[in-house]
């Protein structure tokens, strides 16, 4: 378990962005609230910016980690043979990058998981003897079988509940669809699993779905993305495992307080990618509610609050919500809080301080229409509804030039001709290679920052 120095110990700053004022009669209030954690992880500490509340450190004893690798072995990993092995090949540069002292092991997912190191329920824990012990033991793994995520998901499960290691993660390859069980089963193991693990999860050529792994990512607080050239996998696996290794702070969460007569609208995570997290609280109490984040290292990220208070004359102020970050107890007592901010209503008669609308809010309710339209447009793409796959996609192409959001603005240019970006006029190409629909798809929750 590695130990800090007093500089190394990671702290949390909770900053809001918002525009307090509210007209007479208005209820919705808006928030950005955004999270940083410096000091722990990889950015050498970098220096808080913007009104916060004082940051907070967390112990100065960062917890243990422990990675379980699952990577398909079904029989479409043959076709073509070098795919099995770039696989082969990732998962031994994932396993190059395990710092020493973590735990891992190595899980072969066909319509069956088997373990293929160190084997007998248990991990291993990395030095240079289990790593090329580990890497030795890939040779073993060939493609033959079918595909049951589910069951991946379970043993990794089952192995990662061996470990008293604060970070648990996972590391998940396929490169087919879930044949082999129903999607009630996926969706069952996923619900048996969720909260016990995070999972970063890729989909390997083209043959796999979008939803699938993006769903398993999500559920499980992880990213998901396409590599669509087999050899790029072990620039990826060794990219995932370092962002892995760079986790300091477990199982974190936003808690809201919120008064009497306080409606929470919804809660949703908008950068680096949008994650709706509504359904996800848990009561915690009297008023309030945690929200699950995941592991934490130095980063930076942002959560769109909204919610409903009771109306008001001009005038009268009130709290709306307090965010709190937090780590909470596992042995039922009061949990660790890392920091907090709040989020206010004002009501008002100037009209002017009332319609203000944040840039902040504005640019992030943007963004989460932006991945929104970019879905609706696919499934119309591929419905045959190609009218409204043209709307969709060219507000799409509105939305991401006027954001800045690069990136997406390059995806979508794979998909449609831009005729004019500003107004969204585009035209369907008329052939689109499926890798490219397909990396849209799989990144169309990935958002840009706003500036601050």
């Amino acid at each position: 378990m590695a130990v800090f120095s007093k500089s190394q110990v990671p702290q949390f700053s909770v900053e809001v962005y918002q525009n307090e004022y509210l007209p007479e009669g208005g209820r919705e209030v808006n928030a950005i609230v955004t999270v940083t954690s410096t000091g722990g992880g990889t950015s050498g500490g970098a220096p808080l910016t913007g009104a916060s509340t004082t940051p907070s450190a967390i112990p100065a004893q960062a917890p243990g980690a422990a990675v379980a690798i699952m990577v398909d072995c079904s029989g479409s990993m043959d076709y073509p043979p070098t795919k099995m092995r770039n696989a082969r090949d990732a998962t031994a540069a994932a396993i190059d990058t395990l710092r020493d002292g973590v735990e891992f092991s190595v899980i072969a997912g066909t319509h069956l998981a088997k373990e293929v190191y160190p084997g007998n329920g248990r991990l291993a824990v990395a030095d240079p003897q289990t790593r090329a012990q580990a890497k030795d033991a890939l040779r073993r793994l060939a493609a033959g079988g079918g595909t049951a995520i589910g069951t991946w998901l379970r043993l990794a499960d089952r192995l990662l509940s061996t470990t008293e290691s604060g970070i648990r993660h996972g590391i998940l390859l396929t490169d087919g669809r879930n044949e082999h069980e129903t999607p009630e089963d996926l969706r069952a193991a996923l619900d048996s699993v969720t909260g016990r693990f995070t999972c970063d999860a890729r989909g390997v050529g083209t043959d796999w779905e979008v939803k699938e792994v993006t769903g398993i990512a999500s559920a499980l607080l992880g990213t998901a993305d396409i590599v669509a050239d087999p050899a790029h996998l072990s620039a990826d696996f060794t990219s995932m495992m370092e962002n892995a290794m760079g986790k300091e702070v477990a199982d974190v969460a936003l808690r809201l307080w919120t008064p009497v007569g306080v409606e929470i609208r919804f809660v949703k995570q908008v950068a680096p990618t949008v994650e709706d997290l509504t359904a996800r609280r848990t009561e915690a109490g009297p008023r309030a509610g945690d929200y699950p984040t995941g592991s934490w290292g130095d980063e930076s990220r942002d959560y769109h609050v909204c919610v409903q208070v009771p109306q008001a004359g001009i005038g009268q102020e009130m709290l709306a919500a307090r965010a709190s970050l937090i780590i909470p107890s596992t042995d039922g007592g009061a949990p660790q809080l890392l920091s907090q901010g709040l989020v206010r209503a004002v009501w008002t008669d100037d009209m002017a301080a009332s319609t203000s609308i944040n840039p902040q809010v504005a640019h992030y309710t943007g963004q989460a229409e932006l991945a929104q339209v970019i879905q609706q447009g696919l499934d119309a793409r591929k419905s045959g509804d190609f009218d409204g796959a043209t709307a969709k996609l060219g507000r799409a192409v509105q939305l991401a030039s006027a954001s800045g959001n690069a990136d997406t603005a390059k995806l979508l240019a794979k998909v449609v001709d831009v005729v004019d970006a500003a107004t969204g006029t585009v035209r369907l190409k008329a052939k689109v290679a499926e890798a490219d629909e397909m990396t849209l798809e799989t990144r169309s929750t990935k958002t840009v920052r706003v500036k601050k």
